[in-house]
């Protein structure tokens, strides 16, 4: 949700490669669990936006945290450059992240960054 998605298809189409069966059952139950909800869009009342709830935006300092960790220690798709930004601005970050919840303003926090390759690779350790 910090890459701006809010449907299915987008979530769907967001590069991870999920099958349609795993993804649904996973917003079901992380709806079923009261971390994100789903709200029918009012354009279509077909279509579902899923929204982080104060439960699921509690969540912000644990998944900024690993999001870093994983920067650290594994090849991923996030240049040095903005995982360090975000290691040193961590408050700014949070901030920023609740700002956009609470205005429901769905403008990607983490814009999608291009598959790592080999010449990209990132030391495991700092």
């Amino acid at each position: 949700m910090v890459r701006g998605y809010r449907t299915f298809r987008e979530f769907q189409h967001a590069g991870e490669g999920i099958a349609t069966n795993v993804l649904a059952s996973r917003l079901h139950k992380l709806a079923a669990h009261g971390i994100i909800s789903a709200e029918p869009t009012t354009s279509d009342g077909r279509s579902i936006h899923y929204r982080l709830t104060p439960k699921g935006i509690a969540l912000a300092p644990v998944m900024l945290e690993l999001l870093i960790w994983a920067a650290r220690h594994d090849e991923t798709a996030a240049p040095c450059g903005f995982v360090e930004e975000m290691e040193r601005n961590r408050q700014a970050v949070l901030d920023e992240t609740y700002r956009r919840w609470k205005q429901r303003d769905t403008t990607p926090l983490i814009p999608p960054f291009p598959s790592p390759t080999k010449t990209q690779a990132r030391r495991k350790s700092r």
